[in-house]
């Protein structure tokens, strides 16, 4: 499933994925119905999670693909890890 928010290339498996834009975080984000915290318990980062998501968000840090896939997976997406 695409997105018009969301580039192509940030919806495909592992070996052929683009890092997503903070703005495409974002936006897997509120499609999923999450603020920072909640998508950081909802993916088991911890404590300090929300602050880990705020730096996706800000392009300080990249997102791990894994932390990706299951957000586009809650958001509705897909699974994008399969073909």
């Amino acid at each position: 499933m695409s997105h018009p928010n969301i580039r192509l290339e940030c919806l495909r498996p592992a070996e052929s994925w683009s890092q997503p834009t903070g703005e495409e975080v974002r936006e897997v984000l509120r499609l999923a119905g999450f603020t920072g915290g909640a998508a950081a318990k909802r993916l088991g980062l911890g404590a300090k999670g929300d602050r880990t998501v705020r730096r996706w968000i800000g392009e300080d840090s990249h997102i791990p693909y894994a932390a990706w896939a299951l957000l586009c997976d809650f958001a509705g997406l897909g699974q994008i890890w399969k073909n």
